[in-house]
């Protein structure tokens, strides 16, 4: 086994876990993949109602292994919402973010990038774009500004790479210099690569968050295919990981496989599937949610060098209605959804919601969704999902945000991309 740097032996042991198995190492012997302690004990708290948010009959026969981490109840009293539409005719927007003066920056999925005024006006198209690989679920992905943007002016956004050998999630780096209603982006530099490159269409991910420690985190996906999907579980690879950079691209000394001959240094966890959802909570840790299969969807919080399962261990199964490998929903040296959706809500983005325009939502995690055609609302109680409720928007949500007014900001998915601000909707009224 190569050296494993004493922060995942530590983390590994706090949970209970054995060492994940590395790809082309002896792996150890397997443990069973339970959670100890208070996990089978169900939070009940007075604001959850009797009745489940999702109530269709689910694809698998699966059960769950512990309480609430799925079809957790609605809460008792319905959240009640205004919405209004902030912006409008955006070509495939796929992730907004807030500047520090209260505009918006999108970008859009063919490769382009526009800041909207507070009043809805859509900017001109920035220039010095790279050229993105937009087929499919490719195109320009996500955006996020540099820690200290308000002076160096840096934002970090994710992409569809083309490469001679197919084509792989990138992220890359630029100074944002404006002028009229577009401008262009300066000073360009790749800092990070997924490797390696594959010729596909789907399962790029891809989010980006900055820690509070300034590092950045990104998630991408394994490339759907059941060819390279395995890769998820090679630490050799790149395929369907969350990775932890600085702020050039670098690997920091304190990941949990730096050291490691045969893993890649970037790697945070891994055996995931097409992560789109991540986000801070309100202790600076991160979440992330991703695309399940024909059921499966999950929430988790990411932790050093863990394992969370797929393709080996996972609640859904294939769109054909067969079984994925073994069939199995657990396994030694795996981790558990937090929370997890069958029929699958397509996940694709997450908020962390600590504003106190809705005080009902404080704590909660907001998500985007793409088959259930809204936002989907999560209260936990010490990391478990105690309700869930179902907010209908009537359109595909690519990305959600809260805003600096406290209002939740939600992107619409397609060729006429609105942005749609959710207010509380007076009781009087």
């Amino acid at each position: 086994m190569t050296r494993i740097q004493p922060i995942l032996l530590a983390t590994m042991a706090a949970l209970g876990l054995g060492l994940p198995a590395l790809a082309q190492n002896a792996a150890p012997e397997p443990r069973p993949s339970r959670v100890e302690g208070d996990a089978f004990t169900a939070p009940s708290p007075d604001s959850a109602g009797s009745v489940p948010a999702e109530t269709a009959e689910p694809n698998t026969s699966y059960k769950p292994l512990l309480p609430n981490q799925t079809r957790a109840p609605k809460p008792a009293e319905a959240a009640r919402v205004d919405v209004a539409t902030v912006a409008k005719g955006l070509a495939s927007p796929w992730a907004m973010e807030f500047l520090p003066d209260g505009r918006m920056i999108v970008t859009e999925k063919a490769g382009k990038i526009r800041i909207v005024s507070k009043d809805g006006k859509v900017g001109a198209a920035f220039a010095n774009v790279p050229k993105v690989d937009a087929r499919g679920q490719g195109g320009l992905l996500d955006i996020a500004l540099s820690p200290n943007f308000k002076n160096d002016r840096t934002v970090y956004f994710s992409y569809a790479e083309p490469r001679e050998k197919g084509n792989g999630t990138t992220v890359a780096k630029a100074t944002l210099t404006e002028s009229g209603d577009g401008g262009s982006l300066d000073n360009l530099k790749v800092i990070f690569r997924q490797t390696p490159a594959y010729e596909g269409d789907k399962h790029f991910g891809s989010r980006l968050v900055f820690a509070p420690d300034g590092k950045l985190f990104v998630t991408v996906g394994e490339r759907s295919d059941k060819g390279p999907r395995v890769q998820a579980q090679d630490l050799s690879s790149g395929l369907g990981k969350v990775f932890r950079i600085d702020t050039d691209g670098n690997a920091p000394k304190d990941n949990p496989f730096v050291g490691s001959e045969k893993a890649k240094p970037e790697i945070w966890s891994y055996g995931h599937r097409n992560v789109q959802g991540a986000t801070l909570d309100g202790q600076g840790r991160l979440w992330t949610i991703e695309h399940g299969p024909r059921g499966g969807d999950e929430l988790n919080r990411p932790r050093p060098g863990l394992n969370y399962g797929w393709p080996t261990v996972t609640y859904g199964i294939e769109y054909s209605g067969e079984k994925i490998g073994e069939g199995i929903t657990q396994a030694g040296g795996t981790v558990q959804p937090v929370y997890y959706w069958d029929p699958v809500i397509a996940p694709s983005s997450l908020a962390y919601y600590d504003a106190a325009l809705f005080p009902a939502f404080k704590g909660d995690f907001v998500i985007g969704g793409l088959i259930h055609p809204g936002l989907v609302v999560l209260k936990l109680d010490g990391d478990k999902v105690v309700t869930e409720e179902r907010i209908d928007l009537g359109d595909r949500i690519r990305d959600v945000k809260v805003g600096p007014d406290g209002a939740i900001y939600a992107v619409t998915d397609g060729p006429d991309g609105k942005i749609l601000k959710l207010t509380p909707k007076n009781r009087e009224g």
